[in-house]
């Protein structure tokens, strides 16, 4: 996947999983964006070498809700 083809992932997924955050937390889009973008699992995912853009919205948002209640995450058996 080259650096656009990313981007225009990127542009479609981090609003679903940012939108589920914000719901399942109750707070504004913006304070989730920011959480998000804190993430290891938004680091993992804008990083194109871990293949972390193949998961869903709602794959992404378990990992990032795993990452909030223990400090990381495992990745998805549908990772390997």
């Amino acid at each position: 996947m080259n650096e656009n083809q990313l981007s225009a992932f990127l542009a479609v997924t981090v609003p679903a999983v940012v939108h589920r955050i914000a719901g399942q937390l109750k707070i504004g889009e913006i304070t989730a964006t920011e959480m998000f973008y804190q993430s290891k699992v938004y680091e993992a995912l804008s990083d194109e070498k871990t293949k972390a853009w193949h998961f869903s919205a709602n794959t992404l948002f378990a990992m990032f809700q795993e990452e909030q209640t223990t400090g990381d995450f495992q990745w998805p058996e549908e990772a390997f």
